[in-house]
């Protein structure tokens, strides 16, 4: 067996490169990476993404949808229970993050989550944890789809059916997923991260300045009723707790991020600048829309400042929105494709059953969350839906069994307090992982059959204006 074989197969067959104050990466060596195989000119560079690169492309599969969405959950909770659960998921959430760096170096085979779930529970762990993480990254571009015909009929004041606006914005992922590495679309997400921000604080500041909720349809002016703790029903409360983790849910793409960078010993410098950013704008954003808005916050809250406001902040916003969609159309058919041709020379070369492989992968992504677009058209519910039933599952419990996994079969004069500690958090992680997934999907499901009967059951596929304009 040549040494690349074994590389491939082997996790401890490692060569060069250390992750710095890691005790049990001290003492080896690791391969770059083991995924792609040999880069040649012919070919694609997958390994092309620095750390400012993968910054930002942490921040935008985070900062983007979710943001959107905060002001919505603070409403259900109340500012102050509403500033804690935030705080509390961004910390599970980094620590889960940073796990995947450590696990990555130590283990260079993996590549996505479903390598994980193969090391952690064999052959159905590698196909449910597949399953699952593109299943939840076609979801989310599924909710960008639906976020893009939102800001298309702010911007146009619903000139055209819904459902065309759907359809384009679906064509439009299409065509710029099928580029095919992060490198040529790391662009993208600096346009998109600096879009999302920039129109989130045009809102936030306009709803300051304009010191109230938005002008109602009867030309009322209304007075902000926020509330410092609010008193929600458990599926309210469940749902919104599952809208905060949807903001922090990119974790499982950072697998796919840092198997195309430069130099993966730089990860944790990407990842703790992106959390320390997100978590910061979220909650500005979060509170002062919030309190400003009250019960009036719209959801996108991009609609929360008036109609011209809103369309100003549409406007700017839609790279953004393009991007998150984009991205996550990218990776998830990354995802299929890399299962295709995974060892295979077409991976990594131009040959025609690359091209076809690619293009068939973009397109079914593509086509499948476009279906879940149209087919669950209210936003707020279907990113609760994505947080709960898929987030959570992602972002928790892996994480929690992969320390288990490297650190659990330590001697007994290995056991110290920090490994204590370190076994107390991954169960914690587990067990609130478990308990939020399962929850939450109950709740957003409640969510979504109420919304749909409140339509009368025409919201599907609808040319009604989803934006909320008059």
């Amino acid at each position: 067996m040549s040494k690349k074989e074994k590389s491939d197969l082997d996790p401890e067959a490692i060569a060069p490169a250390q992750f710095p104050g890691d005790p049990v990466l001290a003492e080896k060596t690791i391969e770059h990476d083991a995924v792609f195989g040999e880069i040649t000119e012919s070919g694609p560079n997958y390994r092309n993404v620095g750390w400012l690169g993968t910054m930002v492309l942490m921040m935008k599969t985070q900062m983007g949808l979710g943001i959107l969405s905060l002001p919505m959950a603070f409403h259900s909770l109340g500012l102050i229970p509403g500033i804690i659960i935030l705080l509390t998921i961004a910390t599970i959430t980094t620590w889960s993050d940073w796990m995947i760096g450590v696990f990555k170096l130590r283990h260079p085979h993996v590549y996505g989550i479903d390598d994980v779930g193969r090391m952690l529970f064999g052959p159905i762990g590698y196909e449910v944890f597949g399953a699952t993480f593109c299943l939840f990254l076609i979801f989310v571009a599924g909710s960008a789809i639906l976020s893009i015909s939102i800001a298309f009929n702010a911007l146009s004041t619903h000139a055209v059916c819904t459902a065309i606006f759907v359809l384009i914005a679906a064509i439009i992922g299409f065509i710029f997923s099928s580029i095919e590495t992060l490198g040529r679309i790391s662009w993208l997400a600096w346009v998109g991260a600096g879009s999302i921000i920039v129109s989130v604080f045009i809102v936030t500041i306009g709803v300051g300045v304009q010191g109230h909720p938005p002008v109602q349809k009867d030309g009322l002016i209304p007075t902000s009723d926020y509330k410092l703790f609010n008193n929600p029903s458990f599926t309210e409360a469940i749902s919104a707790v599952s809208t905060i983790v949807f903001a922090y849910c990119g974790t499982p793409a950072f697998f796919n991020i840092v198997s195309e960078m430069r130099e993966p010993q730089k990860y944790s410098r990407a990842l703790f600048l992106s959390q320390g950013i997100v978590t910061t704008v979220y909650i500005i954003i979060g509170v002062v829309i919030y309190y400003y808005c009250g019960s009036y916050v719209a959801s996108p809250a991009l609609g929360s400042a008036g109609r011209l406001l809103e369309k100003v902040s549409y406007g700017i916003a839609l790279p953004g929105l393009i991007a998150s969609m984009v991205i996550y159309l990218h990776l998830s058919a990354k995802h299929v494709f890399i299962r295709f041709l995974r060892g295979t020379e077409h991976l990594s070369t131009h040959t025609p059953l690359h091209w076809i492989a690619w293009f068939a992968s973009t397109f079914g992504a593509t086509l499948v969350a476009y279906v879940i677009a149209s087919g669950i058209p209210v936003f707020s519910s279907l990113v609760s839906l994505i947080g709960a039933l898929l987030g959570t599952f992602l972002c928790f419990q892996p994480m929690g069994c992969m320390w288990l996994y490297d650190n659990w079969k330590v001697g007994k004069s290995e056991r110290t307090m920090t490994w204590k500690l370190g076994l107390g958090w991954s169960l914690f992680v587990i067990i609130s992982g478990t308990f939020l997934m399962i929850a939450g999907t109950y709740g957003s499901v409640v969510a979504i059959i109420d919304s749909y009967n409140e339509d009368g059951g025409t919201g599907a596929w609808s040319c009604a204006d989803n934006s909320g304009s008059s």
